[in-house]
């Protein structure tokens, strides 16, 4: 029988002893996924939230993909929607909010992983959708610098 809801708890990733000062560890997110497919960005919650003076929890380049993959399953089985606000990551859990920030502009966007990537250059952290491309202001660069913040939610 399926449950309905899946509490999937991580750990928190500990530094090893010889970490530098001023170092902090990345602190996983603890994440709560629906059982069932997802019919919006609030069927996946990650309860982990950053202040607004805190350093990026990763720092590189954004990229997207867009209306080529619409409709295409995503690495955590629902359909890839170009105008949802959703990104890949290589590691960060499904259902996790990260905000993204362009620190050469200001502007930033809270988007929800539900795909794994990017791929095959590793200065690019993440890949937007189009919508959170559009709103970020990246769609004719292609890519741009951003820094990567887990937050609570989409607002």
């Amino acid at each position: 029988m399926r449950r309905a809801v899946l509490l999937l708890l991580l750990p928190v990733l500990a530094l090893p002893a010889c970490e530098h000062e001023g170092d902090r560890p990345f602190v996983a997110p603890v994440a709560v996924y629906a059982d069932t497919k997802p019919t919006s960005d609030q069927d996946f919650v990650a309860v982990a939230s950053a202040p607004r003076d805190a350093r990026p929890d990763e720092v590189g380049l954004a990229t997207w993909y867009g209306t080529q993959f619409a409709g295409k399953k995503t690495a955590n089985g629902e359909r890839f929607d170009p105008n949802a606000l959703t990104a890949a990551h290589r590691h960060l859990p499904f259902g996790t909010w990260v905000e993204v920030r362009r620190p050469d502009t200001g502007r930033s966007i809270r988007v929800r992983i539900n795909d794994r990537g990017p791929w095959g250059d590793d200065r690019r952290v993440i890949d937007l959708s189009r919508a959170a491309a559009v709103q970020l202001d990246i769609v004719g660069m292609g890519v741009a610098p951003v820094e990567i913040r887990v937050v609570h939610g989409p607002s």
